[in-house]
């Protein structure tokens, strides 16, 4: 029974890291009074690309800043369009999640289903083998523990210094900040290409550590779950980190399931974490004064500096 316990615990945070990473990426870019739909792409994209620079023969920590670098270029295409354009935000989200689901599924058309060598769990001498601490606490792969480290900071970014007040306000009144001399597009910039990496890195987690190997869509809607995840956690960082463990821990739950050979179709076992999800979101959505409390007034609102 403990080992059962465990394995639920340790894989539903594993399972929730590529939508914690993606989620503070974009609850960052939303605080800024932008949103931008084009997860899904941004991930795809992030995901081929670290694939790709596995099997050319690069290291992992490589492949994983290619990710990186992917999902932050692949954010620049939202930007330009929404920013400098000032098309509507969410047609062009849809765009980037359509392009990115297109330029991934080109990427890895040569991988077929070959796998990759997998992102390693750190061994920590003495802490790793105490009992049910150890495995609980000490058996995960970097990226688990990188994805608690930018929670932190994030956190500590907009509600403890001033350039993340000056990303709330921006994303709270554009026109008081653009009138105090702050560049509101360039900030915007900023906070999509850096919504753009933290999808990469989700990305990067799917392919190169939960799931090693490339499969076309892989992120089975994992982006827009994240983007949910934002309204679950009502833009507040470390509430983004609960609603990725309750997905996580559905996720785990109908996998064992399965395997326990419960008596209901797998299809059904399968939708239970995305049925979980819009269960949540629309309980959280009949109280508006929770979420107007943290709102971003300026959300999805465009803006073009005058003067």
């Amino acid at each position: 029974m403990m080992d059962l316990f465990i394995a639920i615990v340790t894989g539903t945070v594993i399972a929730a890291t590529p939508l914690v990473f993606a989620a503070l990426g974009e609850l960052v870019v939303e605080k800024s009074g932008v949103l931008n739909l084009g997860i899904e792409g941004m991930m795809l994209v992030g995901a081929a690309a670290g694939v790709w620079v596995s099997f050319a023969g690069f290291s992992m920590p490589v492949a994983i800043l290619a990710a990186v670098v992917s999902g932050a270029l692949a954010s620049l295409l939202f930007g330009v369009l929404a920013l400098t354009f000032l098309t509507n935000q969410y047609a062009a989200g849809l765009s980037l999640a359509i392009f990115g689901a297109g330029v991934s599924a080109f990427i890895g058309k040569g991988f077929g289903s070959t796998p990759v060598d997998a992102l390693k769990p750190l061994e920590i001498p003495i802490l790793t083998d105490i009992p049910v601490i150890g495995p609980l606490l000490f058996n995960y792969d970097p990226l688990v523990y990188l994805s608690f480290i930018m929670l932190g900071l994030i956190s500590w970014f907009l509600y403890r210094t001033k350039a993340g007040l000056i990303v709330r306000t921006v994303g709270e009144s554009p026109q008081s900040a653009h009138a105090i001399g702050y560049p509101v597009i360039r900030i915007r910039y900023l906070t999509i290409m850096f919504g753009g990496a933290m999808a990469g890195l989700g990305g990067a987690y799917l392919s190169l550590a939960y799931t090693p190997l490339w499969v076309e869509n892989m992120t089975s809607g994992k982006g827009w779950i994240s983007l949910a995840l934002v309204v679950f956690a009502t833009w507040r960082p470390f509430r983004v980190l609960i609603g990725a463990w309750l997905f996580g821990g559905m996720t785990i739950l109908q996998l064992q399931g399965q395997a326990m050979g419960i008596a209901w179709p797998s299809e059904v076992l399968s939708s239970l974490p995305y049925i979980a999800t819009i269960v949540v979101l629309v309980i959280i959505s009949r109280n508006r004064k929770m979420l107007a409390l943290n709102f971003p007034v300026s959300l999805a609102k465009p803006f073009r500096p005058e003067g």
